[in-house]
């Protein structure tokens, strides 16, 4: 079993091997990869050592200690905190081979055909169908997506398709990697409150997917992407951060720097936030050390519900906090941003683009369902739909 020492000892001869400063970016991370330090849980040969999960924090500290670049997360968040789990959870050798060393290096980014224009909050009625061709054995997939973040810039998507219309909305589903270079796929912008088009919507035309970028049995997609959506919440509403990180660590600067803005009215609700930031902080971090037992479960949803409320009310807080400085907007310029910067904007920035937040990575109501049903273990709401086949659903 490899322990905190032998971390510590492969991680110094990494850094000795490849010195930060006169070793290429895209070189060392490579070199990191092929080394297990990547992420220390996944096996030896993917990235990995298989050793605790817990262990990759001594890993960090002293690549951080020695100002080791890192691959840009928040970039390719999504290619680490649901494609990866996915692939490796439900990949043949070959996939995991071939999709995951890239896709952490950042070298591949990936985003995520799962919503569709009928199919968001209830996103088992998804329609886009994927047709097996006999001859080829590849799947033709043609259908609409929507509120696909990264879509301009990935490489890969992770997609579930509708491959059985005969049988109940759960069953009918397989899951893909999709090749966003193909020709059939058409990206277009989403121009949102922020003024910003950080999502898209993807068309998919006669888009050839060979059987090999299948994850999972025909049919089965709707449990691999139930790995897929539970590390998604865990990462959306389970990051780590430092006490006083984020959004609420903005407000307090602001507190601090800016005695004429406050009152008393104000004080007391920064407080009832600090308190409840701090109190997500430290559940947040109880959640990651049971991960380290298995894959995320229910209880991410709690976190990514806890997340999207926390940042709403804290933007708010902020705009009230500023007055008229609040009303501001820096730059309404349309852009396609490759990630999402929170803390980088204004106050008129958090305030807008932290209303999607109840809704990206399952909606709220949603996730209160999943709460209520799958963690505190109450009665299911009654359903009419689970045993009628696809097709026979009312649109």
């Amino acid at each position: 079993m490899t322990d905190a020492a032998e971390l510590r000892t492969r991680t110094e001869e990494l850094l000795a091997a490849h010195p930060p400063a006169t070793t290429d970016r895209a070189e060392f991370l490579k070199a990191r990869f092929d080394a297990g330090l990547a992420w220390v849980h996944y096996p030896e040969g993917l990235g990995g050592l298989g050793a605790p999960r817990s262990l990759q924090a001594v890993v960090d500290a002293v690549l951080e200690a020695a100002d080791a670049p890192d691959n840009d997360p928040r970039r390719i968040g999504i290619g680490l905190g649901m494609a990866a789990p996915t692939v490796l959870g439900f990949g043949t050798d070959e996939q995991k081979r071939r999709f995951l060393r890239p896709l952490w290096t950042g070298d591949e980014v990936w985003c995520q055909l799962f919503s569709e224009p009928g199919a968001g909050s209830d996103l088992a009625a998804l329609g886009t169908r994927a047709v097996r061709d006999e001859t080829t054995g590849d799947w033709i997939v043609n259908g609409q997506k929507v509120w696909t973040s990264s879509a301009h810039s990935a490489r890969w998507a992770i997609l579930i398709a509708r491959t059985d219309p005969d049988v109940p909305k759960h069953r009918g589903i397989t899951y893909f990697v999709c090749d966003m270079t193909d020709p059939g796929v058409e990206v277009r912008p989403l121009r949102q409150i922020t003024g910003e088009a950080e999502f898209n919507e993807v068309f998919l035309s006669d888009v050839r997917i060979p059987d090999a970028h299948r994850l999972g049995e025909v049919g089965d997609g709707w449990k691999v992407a139930q790995t897929t959506l539970m590390n998604e919440r865990v990462s959306i509403g389970g990051m780590s951060i430092p006490r006083e990180g984020g959004m609420i660590g903005t407000v307090t600067k602001t507190w601090r720097e800016r005695p004429e803005l406050r009152t008393h009215d104000l004080h007391q609700r920064l407080l009832k936030l600090w308190v409840e930031a701090e109190v997500a902080r430290l559940t947040g971090e109880r959640l990651r050390q049971q991960l380290v037992a298995g894959q995320p479960g229910p209880e991410g949803s709690g976190m990514k519900l806890g997340f999207a409320r926390l940042n709403q009310e804290i933007s708010g807080l902020e705009v009230e906090l500023l007055g008229e400085e609040g009303l501001l907007y820096d730059d309404w310029t349309m852009r396609r941003p490759e990630l999402v910067d929170f803390t980088g904007r204004d106050a008129g920035y958090r305030y807008l683009r932290s209303k999607g937040n109840s809704i990206e990575g399952g909606t709220s109501e949603v996730l209160l369902n999943i709460v209520a049903e799958r963690v505190l273990g109450l009665p299911a709401e009654p359903r009419t739909d689970k045993d009628v086949a696809w097709k026979d659903l009312a649109r």
